[in-house]
């Protein structure tokens, strides 16, 4: 590779995930054969770890409000998904044209409580985010930094849509290894200008870069992003959430 180069490398042999399922193990098996090197980020994609997890609802089980009934009835969606979403949220942000915009219980903002029923088998079954996605960051993390030997970051991502822009990207919703956030106020830009705001959401870039190749379909949940510089830290998805203090648009 060029100097100041990343290579993103996809890992493609991993089997089903399944509840119960060793995430970081499973990880170490599709390890290309260079294996995980220190300095690795591995971006890890949120359905697989909810699947690992057993954070999967079967809608056959779910028996909705009468807030969730209302909303179906304006939505068009299913009460029962409309009930999961419900459960998964702190508040509702926005119900407009039928899009349910809300924040989960970690104070992420996003359609439907990452509720979501593609790449999940079976017909009326969704997955929910995890409970906890830093600490299923943790996990995998100390798997691969035995093999590797050395530091090793992981993100835990999902896609969500912005506003102003069509089109979704994939965001850190868990991080584990190192600072999410890039501050680089104080710093000169090539003109000798002072930064006086760039603070980079390094995580939510590797997390997008690594989609390029993880993508929608094809059964690639994660990919190795390599040759990236930073400096071995704890790190928090947390750190990514705007203070509502600071937020224009709540």
């Amino acid at each position: 590779m060029y100097e100041d180069s990343i290579e993103i490398i996809p890992l493609t042999a991993l089997p089903e995930v399944e509840e119960g399922a060793d995430l970081g193990m499973l990880l170490l098996g599709a390890a290309p054969p260079s294996g995980f090197l220190p300095g690795d980020l591995v971006v890890v994609a949120q359905k697989v770890v909810s699947k690992a997890e057993g954070a999967v609802v079967d809608l056959r089980a779910v028996s909705p409000s009468q807030r969730a009934r209302e909303i179906a009835g304006a939505s068009g969606k299913d009460p029962r998904l409309v009930e999961v979403i419900l459960q998964q949220a702190r508040r509702i942000v926005k119900f407009e044209r039928g899009v349910l915009i809300t924040e989960t219980h970690h104070g992420l903002v996003c359609a439907n409580s990452g509720v979501d029923a593609s790449n999940v088998p079976g017909d009326e079954r969704v997955s929910v985010l995890p409970v906890d996605p830093d600490g299923s960051a943790r996990a995998i993390r100390k798997v691969l930094e035995q093999s590797a030997g050395g530091p090793v970051g992981v993100i835990i991502s999902d896609s969500f849509n912005r506003p102003w822009r069509e089109g979704s990207i994939n965001v850190a919703i868990g991080v584990s290894g190192f600072r999410p956030l890039l501050d680089r106020r104080g710093e000169s830009d090539d003109y000798g200008r002072p930064l006086r705001a760039t603070v980079v959401s390094v995580a939510d870039e590797i997390a997008s870069a690594a989609q390029l190749v993880i993508g929608e379909t094809g059964r690639r949940p994660a990919a190795i992003v390599r040759g990236y510089s930073y400096e071995s830290s704890d790190g928090s998805a947390s750190e990514l959430m705007r203070d509502p203090a600071t937020d224009l648009f709540r």
